[in-house]
């Protein structure tokens, strides 16, 4: 079975109609599969309903079909970076359904094995809980939460094999191996391609079988979200023991 396309035009094609669910992975600007994500831009779909943590910034990552209001429903536990995203939400042009972070992390976790809901204390007593069955185990109240499931989900990963092994570096992990088995189809922004074999199985995030297409983008912009510095003297001198200026 042939995963490997040519660009991420290519291997969104024949995936997107309008009113689909989609799941993106990524914390803020950190393991994002942009090039995927400015193939759903160009595609002009609309009405998506999108799983992701946060919508990245304004006019980077999934800010960029925010812009073009291809996205109708947001699944998220954060909101802040996103001027944009702010203002949907608070005009009422954007539905937003929020989670408590790991409430999210384990709702797509247990989509992708199968578990339909779960209960959890977290949120219990708050808005969180707010039209969902709360029920009492061991005499302590804890909320239904249903699992998700995607249409489609769209991950980046550090490294991966031409069969979808694939491999993630550092916090760029985030949300990705989990979406990456909560969908119908999903498709994978790869920075390293290698034959199979390559990767250490003991290394393996995703197993191939999850993975249906590829796409290898070698060399891409990483932008930072928030860059924090102090000036060269400040540093030289707190090394020393000298303490702030």
């Amino acid at each position: 079975m042939k995963k490997v396309y040519s660009d991420a035009t290519a291997a969104l094609a024949g995936l997107l109609r309008d009113d689909m669910t989609v799941m993106c992975g990524g914390f803020g600007l950190c393991g994002i599969p942009d090039e995927l994500i400015d193939a759903v831009r160009e595609s002009g779909v609309k009405g998506l309903t999108v799983i992701s943590n946060n919508a990245g910034i304004d006019g980077v990552g999934l800010g960029k079909l925010l812009d073009t209001r291809q996205v109708a429903k947001m699944i998220s536990s954060y909101v802040g970076e996103n001027k944009e995203f702010a203002r949907q939400f608070l005009a009422g042009e954007l539905e937003i359904e929020f989670n408590p972070q790991g409430t999210l992390a384990e709702r797509i976790r247990a989509g992708g094995a199968g578990i339909p809901a779960f209960f959890t204390r977290t949120g219990v007593g708050t808005k969180v809980a707010e039209g969902k069955e709360v029920r009492a185990f061991d005499g302590e109240d804890f909320v239904m939460e249903r699992g998700l499931f995607a249409d489609l989900a769209l991950v980046h990963a550090y490294r991966g094999d031409t069969e979808g092994n694939l491999a993630y570096r550092l916090t760029a992990r985030n949300f990705n191996p989990m979406m990456a088995t909560a969908a119908k189809m999903t498709v994978a922004q790869v920075e390293h391609l290698v034959e199979p074999g390559e990767i250490d199985p003991e290394n393996i995030h995703t197993p191939g079988i999850f993975v249906k297409r590829i796409v290898h983008v070698p060399i891409r912009e990483k932008r930072i979200e928030q860059r924090t510095t102090r000036k060269r003297a400040e540093a030289a001198q707190a090394a020393a023991g000298g303490g702030a200026v």
